[in-house]
């Protein structure tokens, strides 16, 4: 797992209301985005990811941004942000958006749900954190001085991921609703085992049948002592997260995506509403727009290799040798018994079976372009 090392001793490294739960039950803790995050606990992180893959696990995922928007232009606002169509969005639906910039670059990646309570509720990156709320502020002091109904609010509330096939009977025993309506990027308000004031939404970050569960940060420990207490339950860290996301073929900000990729490059155009195509009214929209027809001279696409570990930074060559990109996330597949990676390729070679080879520790080693996901995505539709 990409672990990178604290810019400097002086800075304390932040830690989430399960700090001290993670260090009590095993916890091995990283840096992780300016955070203390446990990377694994007693179990392999192999171990880990195949229980999350056949039964669940919980993630504190509390370092991630999230954010109320309020007011009548509340949508106005976000909308004028990103590349999704707010708009269209049912009450308690949300969707996959990306903030863009001028140059089209990708700001961060995150999850807007329209709620039924008359606010947004945004998820975002925490090692963007810092940025995006600076960002979210600017624009609403715009938005403010010309006369809009809209306001922000950075909540305190914790946040837990529940991830797993088993997630719905583990989590139906404490809930009133019944899970078979959440359907996936669905949000409910609801008490959970008993605690109020708890978000659930039907998502999340490892291809599984999943929800994310905002919760009031004091009672975070005693909700995630509850779902443990059922033997289908196991923490997991940032080893299998990574892992379970690359298998889902999911982007990493900041290594998959970043402010040098566009949305059209990052095979993220799905993202881009047809409504704010049309208008061109998001920032960037003159250069990523003519870029959906024009096509781009590099694109995302997922790579399949044998033999050593393909890592972030590994160079991508044509089969006569010449460079043609870099893979910018990679691991052993625990599913498939085979490296996955993800990168950038010229776009020639970005069709699905193409044959490219990967240079691994001066070694040239076989690869091939391939679909992604990697393993099945098993998100809950509805019956």
């Amino acid at each position: 797992f990409p672990v990178s090392v604290s810019p400097s001793p002086k800075v304390a490294l932040k830690k989430t209301p399960l700090y001290e739960f993670h260090r009590a039950q095993g916890g091995k803790m990283v840096e992780f985005a300016g955070w203390s995050m446990p990377v694994q606990y007693k179990d392999s992180h192999i171990n880990s990811h195949m229980h999350t893959r056949q039964h669940c696990s919980i993630f504190d995922v509390s370092h991630m941004l999230q954010t109320k928007v309020y007011g009548r232009d509340g949508v106005k606002f976000i909308e004028s942000l990103i590349v999704g169509d707010i708009v269209e969005l049912k009450d308690n639906q949300g969707t996959l958006s990306l903030f863009t910039n001028a140059k089209g670059g990708i700001m961060d990646d995150l999850i807007v749900t329209k709620t039924d309570q008359g606010y947004l509720y945004v998820v975002s990156n925490a090692g963007c954190a810092d940025k995006d709320s600076a960002h979210m502020q600017a624009r609403l002091q715009e938005f403010k001085a010309a006369g809009h109904d809209v306001d922000l609010e950075f909540m305190e509330e914790s946040l837990i991921a529940l991830q797993g096939p088993s997630m719905a009977q583990v989590l139906q025993k404490g809930v009133g609703d019944d899970l078979r309506k959440l359907t996936f990027m669905t949000s409910v308000l609801t008490p959970v085992f008993g605690i109020q004031g708890c978000r659930v939404t039907r998502c999340g970050y490892t291809g599984e049948d999943g929800v994310e569960i905002s919760v009031p940060s004091g009672d975070v420990v005693s909700l995630t002592e509850k779902l443990l207490a059922d033997t289908e339950v196991k923490l997991a860290g940032l080893g299998a997260r990574d892992s379970l996301r690359l298998e889902a073929g999911l982007c990493l900000y900041g290594n998959d995506i970043d402010e040098t990729t566009t949305p059209v490059e990052a095979s993220l155009v799905w993202t881009i509403g047809k409504r704010r195509r049309q208008a061109r009214d998001f920032p960037g929209a003159d250069i990523i727009v003519p870029q959906i027809k024009a096509k781009t001279q590099r694109k995302r696409v997922g790579l399949i290799s044998t033999g050593p570990p393909v890592r972030q930074h590994t160079p991508i060559l044509s089969s006569d040798g010449r460079v043609i990109g870099e893979v910018t996330s990679g691991c052993p597949s625990p599913c498939l018994k085979q490296n996955v990676a993800m990168g950038y390729v010229e776009a020639g070679f970005s069709k699905v079976g193409t044959s490219i080879q990967v240079e691994v520790r001066k070694k040239v080693v076989p690869a091939v372009v391939s679909k992604m996901p990697f393993v099945p995505t098993k998100y809950y539709m509805g019956q």
